[in-house]
């Protein structure tokens, strides 16, 4: 029989305890990178002579950057592939590609347009493959932002985490971290930008402690971390109207009085400042946006490490 390959498409897919291995393993790598210059590498370069190929048919920055110095400082290298750099756009179907890319490289990573190319490279790939992003969910991002707030905060199974805005990937995400980590996840979004059912369905049968509602008063109730992200994201065509709606979900200095004492923000990044956050929040004492985004690099080293040793 065939071994499984070490894919990691997304959160709900994973134990508790492999999850809870790879956020202690990348707290780990973080502390022993501590004070080096930018060009460490790790001197027992665990990934040396192993190549990812990093597939971007939407732009990046963190996930570029963090994907690429991660295989460096483990001593890998990758490779990056943009949409006008495939066959893919001149009809090459998905699966060849991953074929293909299989007979090169060690690992694939996809920032993906839709979930179901992800599927599909998954499903024919020979090597791991990782979830980069898709229209559905972003695991990476979210394994480096509960490592974020933990630092900061404690266990996870101890916080209430509140999110403010549409019910999009970053958030399907969160209920699949809540669901397998514990802690509790209250979701404030309009009517029409709630989550995808799907999610709320797998919530609810994991018994995942999960509330949503319209109010962003009773969404950060009792939080300890207030989340947001930006209205209109990549895939949206419908820009005014999200405003429109998402306007009473503004993270403001009013509403993060409104959480729990000494309660911390996040946001994943890029922001539209002013816009889904104020600069007083973003730039003030509680935020940990830019621990946020550092902490991209020491999850993505231990999500590759998990995947290929």
């Amino acid at each position: 029989m065939t071994k499984p390959l070490n894919h990691f498409l997304d959160i709900a897919d994973h134990s508790a305890a492999h999850l809870r291995a790879i956020v202690d393993r990348a707290r780990k790598i973080k502390a022993a990178r501590a004070g080096r210059p930018r060009g460490w590498r790790d001197p027992g370069e665990p990934l040396k002579g192993r190549i990812l190929a990093m597939v971007f048919e939407r732009p990046s920055t963190r996930t570029r950057v963090s994907f690429e110095v991660a295989m460096k400082q483990l001593g890998g290298e990758a490779v990056i592939i943009t949409a006008n750099d495939t066959q893919i756009g001149r009809g090459e179907t998905i699966a060849d590609t991953a074929r293909v890319l299989s007979r090169y490289v060690d690992a694939i990573m996809i920032r993906a347009a839709k979930h179901s190319n992800l599927m599909e490279l998954a499903q024919h790939a020979t090597v791991p493959v990782i979830n980069g992003l898709t229209d559905r969910t972003h695991p990476c991002q979210v394994l480096a932002d509960v490592l974020t707030l933990e630092e900061h905060k404690g266990p996870l199974a101890q916080q209430t985490v509140a999110w403010l805005g549409d019910g999009n990937n970053v958030a399907a995400s969160w209920v699949h971290a809540v669901g397998r980590l514990g802690g509790r996840m209250q979701l404030g979004c309009p009517a029409e930008l709630s989550p995808d059912p799907a999610v709320m369905d797998w919530a609810r049968a994991e018994k995942a402690e999960v509330m949503l509602t319209t109010s962003p008063e009773a969404a950060v109730a009792n939080a300890s971390c207030v989340i947001t992200d930006t209205w209109v994201s990549m895939h949206d065509t419908d820009g005014a109207r999200r405003h429109n709606l998402l306007k009473p979900y503004q993270v403001n200095a009013a509403l993060m009085n409104k959480a729990a004492p000494g309660a911390v923000f996040m946001h994943c990044l890029p922001a539209h400042r002013n816009e889904e956050v104020t600069d007083e929040v973003m730039d003030g004492p509680q935020s940990l946006i830019f621990d946020e985004a550092e902490n991209r690099l020491h999850i993505q080293k231990s999500i590759l490490l998990s995947c290929l040793e």
